[in-house]
């Protein structure tokens, strides 16, 4: 029996991060869950494509934005599950049971993380509660989560739709009623919140995150998404 999971990964220029989110997909191929490890590229003139030649990822090129490069991976994965998992993102020890459970389980929902951030302290973890409270509460969230998705159904809702922001809360607004939290913890990069500041960048995802859902333009808040 193959595998089931193809992990699809959008890219951007990121090869020095790669590593740990490699890891932990790599554990999965290990353990027989992952048939597959995609590279979703924007365009990336770093060393990218070599990380791919190197791990013996599959890399596929689209526009850049992840809305398309998503929709692209996702159409060259074989798997009868995608899991969606960011380039600064690594999954907690004990995923891999957590997704086995899931498909074991919810054959025809989708699941996601619990986030966490790679960084001590209160405000890394309030902005992580928000998060899961968010995902559990409004069923939102957000692509740094990691997201499973049953083939079948992430072709019933449409997929990924080729903007360049907000493609995960469209997706989790198309699939509302069928996502379940996963026993597991995503960990993602705390790099734009030290950059930025804790409060000053969490404001400014919830009010971007307010404009999409009155109405404007992907398009329009991409110019202010850094």
């Amino acid at each position: 029996m193959r595998a089931p999971v193809s992990i699809v990964i959008p890219t951007l220029d990121c090869a020095g991060g790669l590593g740990p989110t490699l890891g932990s997909a790599f554990e999965g191929m290990r353990a027989g869950l992952v048939r597959e490890v995609i590279f979703a590229d924007g365009g990336s003139s770093d060393g990218t494509a070599q990380v791919a030649d190197e791990t013996g990822a599959q890399m596929v090129r689209a526009p850049r934005g992840r809305g398309s490069q998503l929709a692209a991976g996702v159409a060259r994965a074989r798997g009868d599950w995608v899991l969606v998992l960011h380039a600064d993102t690594r999954l907690s020890h004990g995923w891999i049971e957590a997704v086995e459970a899931h498909i074991s389980a919810c054959h025809h929902d989708a699941g996601w993380f619990q986030l966490a951030f790679d960084s001590p302290g209160t405000a890394a973890r309030t902005v992580a509660a928000w998060a899961n409270l968010r995902s559990r509460v409004f069923g939102l969230p957000y692509g740094d989560q990691g997201m499973l998705l049953p083939r079948s159904l992430y072709q019933t809702v449409g997929g990924y739709e080729p903007i360049p922001l907000m493609e995960d809360v469209a997706l989790a607004r198309a699939l509302s009623g069928r996502l379940r939290p996963l026993a597991a913890t995503a960990i993602t990069s705390a790099t734009k919140y030290h950059r930025d500041g804790w409060v000053r960048r969490g404001a400014g995802n919830l009010r971007l995150l307010t404009l999409y859902l009155m109405g404007r333009r992907p398009e329009d808040l991409a110019r202010q998404y850094r």
